[in-house]
């Protein structure tokens, strides 16, 4: 049997990060990837997609400066993102965090990006396997090594540490985790898929040049044009007249559930169920540029994304989990909930998790990682926890209403953590300022559903 210090299931961000980690400490790390094909990747890499970008002040909480990549990660830099209503709308030029990296943000290559964190990891000794698929992980806290990975060829690896790095579909996390909870209170059962994941799909088009000067600066967002709790469409600005248009939604939302189906513009009367992902970009696209435009006019991008210039991916959301550290064990990045469906992405806290995680192993004080990943990144978890459960119910009137305020608060000179107290909005900015507020404190102690405490060993 293989024998190594720190065993990582998965090579995304989470995974490359702890694997560096743990290497640059001296630990013998090696990560286990089961491997995709991907149109834009040579060689075989993570189940990952392209996400929107990185804002300002997650490159501090990530850790890693874009200078540091290599050319052709970064895509395009950001002064403003975009949210648009039925009829209103706002432009953010400023998160109000403060931040290290000058600009407002920029859009990212993801498979180049999750290359170059591969190469990083390598290069600090790490070892990175692909088509090493995970079948199960058998634990003997009291024995050497602690933990046997059992690997779809037959083989096993034996590990003192394990990183549970493989994203929100948990495809190994969730069996990992029944082991130390009791049968009514299982992970795979609060955490499992679909139940507790939205589905996001997007693709690659060629804009018209006069749109993509419109948009190349900027993140779009909609709110209020398709049902759903966080259900909302977008465009990202890749390079050379390239977008990724896409969305997220509920998994197995009936439409007979809709309540006022009328007020959702990409819904229409003949609908007799929920509209596939394509469909609801052309019919975007159709909204937003179809005077002047034909849907011919923003052709697919066949040789970008997964496959045929599409990609469609699982996105948390459920809230963050805390790991059974006693058994030698964290969940890092999508595996612990750092993605959701309502802020989209999460690769800024699946590099930061995965680094404290494979630093603490190495060292041996992996019985740190839950206080050190609270300490961290708490503040944007907790943020993003809170802003789902305020937009929760939000229909297309409750979105322009919150566009509306907004854009009065900018107006006003808006600043502190994207929410102020500018008494200019108004009223109804008074009440969208005091909601978050009081659903941020409401959460403070809560918004980790599963608690290291409820482990047992």
């Amino acid at each position: 049997m293989e024998r190594v210090d720190v065993a990582i299931v998965g090579g995304g961000p989470a995974g490359t990060s702890a694997a560096h980690a743990a290497a640059s400490q001296g630990a013998d790390a090696l990560v286990l990837e089961r491997g995709v094909p991907r149109a834009d990747r040579e060689g075989l890499g993570p189940d990952s997609t392209d996400a929107a970008g990185i804002l300002d002040y997650w490159v501090d909480i990530m850790g890693i400066h874009p200078d540091e990549m290599p050319d052709g990660v970064v895509q395009n830099v950001l002064d403003r993102a975009e949210f648009r209503g039925r009829t209103n709308s706002c432009s953010l030029r400023s998160t109000g965090i403060d931040a290290s990296y000058d600009a407002f943000g920029y859009t990212f290559n993801r498979a180049r990006f999750d290359d170059f964190l591969r190469s990083r990891a390598e290069d600090a000794g790490a070892h990175y396997r692909t088509q090493a698929s995970v079948k199960g992980v058998e634990t003997d806290l009291h024995g050497s090594p602690r933990h046997t990975l059992a690997l779809a060829n037959g083989e096993a690896v034996g590990a003192d540490y394990l990183m549970l790095c493989d994203g929100p579909q948990r495809t190994v996390t969730l069996g990992v985790l029944d082991e130390y909870l009791p049968n009514s209170m299982l992970a795979s059962e609060r955490l499992s898929p679909p139940t507790a994941n939205h589905i996001a799909y997007q693709e690659y088009r060629k804009f018209p040049e006069e749109v993509y000067e419109q948009v190349q600066d900027a993140i779009v967002f909609w709110w209020g044009l398709m049902p759903g709790h966080t259900a909302y469409p977008w465009v990202f600005p890749n390079q050379d007249r390239v977008c990724r248009v896409g969305l997220t939604m509920p998994i197995g939302m009936d439409i007979d559930d809709v309540a006022e189906r009328e007020k959702y513009d990409l819904l229409r009367p003949e609908d007799e169920r929920i509209p596939q992902g394509a469909t609801y970009i052309e019919r975007l696209l159709e909204r937003e540029y179809g005077d002047a435009y034909e849907l011919a006019d923003f052709p697919l991008v066949e040789n970008a994304g997964k496959s045929n210039g599409t990609e469609t991916y699982p996105i948390s959301s459920t809230r963050p989990v805390e790991s059974p550290v006693g058994a030698g064990i964290a969940v890092c990045g999508g595996a612990m909930g750092t993605t959701s469906a309502f802020h989209e992405g999460g690769d800024h806290l699946a590099v930061r998790t995965g680094a404290i995680a494979g630093r603490l192993a190495a060292n041996g004080e992996l019985h740190r990682y839950n206080d050190e990943w609270r300490a961290a990144i708490g503040d944007e978890l907790l943020r993003n926890v809170a802003l789902a459960e305020m937009a929760e119910g939000y229909g297309p009137d409750d979105w322009d209403n919150v566009f509306s305020a907004g854009e009065k608060m900018l107006a006003e000179g808006m600043s502190s953590e994207m929410l102020s107290q500018k008494l200019g909005a108004g009223l109804s900015g008074l009440r969208l300022i005091g909601r978050y507020r009081l659903t941020r404190y409401r959460n403070r102690r809560r918004y980790v559903q599963l608690t290291e405490d409820e482990y047992s060993y």
